[in-house]
């Protein structure tokens, strides 16, 4: 039994310094990203190596809440399987029409709907058959280094040391998505980044006060869509 202890203790702390060894190897990425009108939020930012990282096996979801995808802009590695549930008090029809991952959910409520894996990088474009104005983007991609920008439109991101090809993916932008070099050593790195947008769309549906009377109609129609 000593003997045991001995060696687990042992085999305990190998991991605890290969953790400790994997942590001090991590370096951090700096990055904000702006436009000609400021900060820009929701921007896809993602790190890529020499060659494509393989896919893995985690889970993420993308509600359905107030007649809109929550979050709008869903950023995933590829082999990632997305949950969709509806969160309001009628229907929806989700379906994709994008190369990358097509599929349809029918008219659902709640949790009903089976999960879709995306397994190949690219924009996927994620839309409802019955409410038109419902658009959601899940943003495939082959490495473990990416994130989405904050309202105040930066990101900090651990990764090791090295060069990647930085690339920078918007909703709005405008053209080819951005892309760079940008090499990290193991002190870390800063980048503030500057893509071109499109001008927003002004749609009064997707105000808060339009979704309080929408909500109101349908309480009033006892949840028809």
């Amino acid at each position: 039994m000593r003997v045991r202890r001995r060696v687990g203790r042992a085999w305990s702390g190998v991991l605890l310094s290969m953790a400790i060894g994997s942590a001090a190897h991590a370096a951090e990425v700096r990055l904000a990203v702006g436009s000609s009108s400021g900060p820009v939020a929701d921007a896809v930012v993602s790190l890529h190596g020499a060659t494509p990282s393989t896919t893995r096996s985690a889970t993420a979801r993308m509600d359905q809440q107030h007649s809109a995808f929550v979050p709008g802009v869903l950023p995933v590695q590829a082999g990632t399987v997305v949950a969709f549930p509806n969160r309001d008090n009628i229907q929806h029809h989700v379906y994709s029409f994008s190369q990358p991952r097509q599929f349809e959910i029918p008219l659902y409520s709640g949790n009903k709907a089976a999960p879709i894996r995306f397994d190949k990088p690219g924009v996927v474009v994620v839309g409802c058959n019955i409410h038109d104005w419902m658009i959601g983007h899940i943003v495939v991609l082959d490495t473990p280094y990416f994130g989405k920008t904050a309202a105040d439109g930066h990101l900090t991101l651990d990764v090791p040391p090295g060069s990647y090809t930085l690339r920078v993916w918007h909703v709005r932008g405008e053209g080819a998505p951005l892309e760079r070099t940008l090499v990290v050593p193991a002190a870390g790195a800063s980048s503030t980044l500057q893509i071109a947008l499109v001008p927003a769309k002004n749609d009064v549906r997707g105000t808060d006060r339009l979704r309080a009377l929408q909500e109101k109609f349908r309480q009033t129609k006892g949840g028809t869509p």
